[in-house]
C-alpha cells in the first residue's frame, strides 16, 4: 500500500484514504481530484460559451449592429451606391447569424437599393 504524509499534522497516511485518520485532513489525492474535475467543467464551460452559445452569439450581433450603422451612414448620405453595398453587408451579418428572416429582409432590401443605384441584381 502507498503512503504519503499528511499535510496537516505530517503523520503517515495511505494514499487511497479520503482523509487523514488521524486529524481528519482530506487527503491531498482527493483534493486534486476535485480540482480536476472543477478545471474539467470550467473547461467545459468555457467551450460552450466560446464555440457554441455565449461569444460566438456575442460577436454575431456585434457584427449585425455595426453593419447596421454603416448602412444607415451611407443612406443619410444620399448615395445611392454605397447604401447598395452597404445593404449587402447587413444582408451578409445576418446570414453569418443564421438570423434567416432578417436576412430575407435584407436580400429585399439590397435589391431595392441596387434597383436605385443602377445596379442590376
Amino acid at each position: 500500500m502507498a503512503m504519503t504524509s499528511c499535510t496537516t499534522c505530517a503523520k503517515e497516511i495511505s494514499k487511497e484514504a479520503s482523509s487523514c485518520p488521524h486529524c481528519g485532513q482530506p487527503s491531498p489525492a482527493m483534493k486534486s481530484g476535485t480540482r480536476a474535475l472543477w478545471a474539467l467543467f470550467v473547461l467545459g464551460l468555457f467551450g460552450w460559451w466560446f464555440f457554441g452559445g455565449g461569444l460566438t452569439s456575442h460577436v454575431d450581433d456585434q457584427m449585425v449592429q455595426q453593419a447596421l450603422a454603416e448602412y444607415q451612414i451611407a443612406w443619410r448620405s444620399n448615395d445611392k451606391m454605397q447604401s447598395c453595398v452597404h445593404a449587402g453587408i447587413v444582408a451578409a451579418a445576418y446570414m453569418q447569424a443564421k438570423d434567416e428572416a432578417n436576412y430575407n429582409q435584407w436580400l429585399s432590401i439590397e435589391k431595392k437599393e441596387c434597383k436605385a443605384a443602377g445596379v442590376p441584381r
